[in-house]
């Protein structure tokens, strides 16, 4: 198929929207519009912004609700493009919209598909313990995350790494997947692999609540949540002493009897499960017998 004149109709949000869709511009494909949408007031806005990209490229773009998307329908007819793309834009899209890309409409998930489907892909492979996740485009289907495998990276990730860090490496292999896959897409050729469905498994969004320690869990399933959660993302938190607290950082789980002092042993014994301080220093008890010591502890 004849390379020359690609267009694409992209939406995009945040670090992943902004590093792909630039990704596109410097192959040469033609954007006609860009679809993203209004930062949430509550979260803390940390990272990229596409709106910024788009002024300073001139790229025509829309700030759209949910419930509004539809209404695009006639101007995506008229507008016909080749691909559409979607990076990191956290609405569905319908259905009818998708149907008018000539070529394919491409979405890129932050995770190896097919694991970890759905919502908040770093942040549940950390709270996992996993060792390595990814980025990977794929074609769009009704269903979220469940169509053929484009392009796919991946990279590690470290035991002491936050959701943050990783979802960092994650941004930068996506951008690395663009750049792998768009000499073929310009071409018109979409390769495809299978993403097998019965495999992994779909999670849901995350929210704040979800930051409460369960002192119950073992001590290396707390440190995971620790991290998962750790800023800028909202945080892991407990009650103690008639306040929240927010536990940002904490090390590695020590062993009681190998790893600590035998009056910090003897306090802990005394003690149930949750946080403790002792000499001026911060320590979980969890549920394992094992103990956390707190690096970062803020009252909130």
């Amino acid at each position: 198929m004849n390379q020359a004149n690609k267009h694409a109709i992209v939406f995009a949000y945040h670090d992943v929207g902004v590093d792909c869709l630039q990704a596109l511009l410097d192959a040469g494909i033609a954007i006609d519009l860009v679809i993203t949408h209004d930062d949430d007031p509550k979260e803390t806005i940390w990272f990229g912004s596409v709106r910024e990209l788009c002024k300073r490229n001139r790229l025509p773009y829309e700030i759209l609700q949910r419930d509004q998307l539809l209404q695009l329908l006639p101007r995506f007819q008229q507008l016909s493009p080749d691909y559409i793309f979607s990076f990191y834009y956290r609405f569905m899209i319908p259905i009818e919209l998708l149907k008018t890309g000539k070529i394919a409409a491409l979405n890129m998930h932050g995770s190896l598909l097919p694991k970890y489907r759905g919502r908040a892909p770093v942040n549940w492979a950390v709270l996992h313990g996993e060792v390595e996740t990814g980025a990977t485009l794929h074609i769009m289907e009704a269903k979220p995350d469940a169509g053929d495998i484009v392009g796919q990276i991946a990279v590690p990730i470290e035991i002491h790494e936050t959701a943050h860090e990783v979802f960092n490496k994650v941004s930068s292999a996506a951008q690395r997947v663009m750049e792998s896959v768009l000499p073929t897409l310009i071409q018109g050729d979409v390769p495809r692999q299978l993403n097998d469905l019965h495999q992994g498994a779909y999670f849901g969004g995350r929210k704040p609540e979800d930051g409460r320690v369960d002192w119950t869990q073992s001590a290396i399933s707390i440190y995971n949540l620790i991290r998962a959660v750790a800023p800028p993302y909202p945080g892991a938190f407990t009650e103690f002493q008639g306040k929240t607290w927010l536990l940002a950082k904490s090390s590695l789980p020590l062993d009681p009897k190998i790893d600590l002092s035998p009056q910090l042993v003897h306090l802990l014994e005394k003690s149930t499960p949750g946080l403790h301080l002792v000499d001026n220093c911060y320590f979980g008890l969890c549920g394992d017998g094992k103990v956390l010591e707190f690096l970062s502890v803020q009252a909130l």
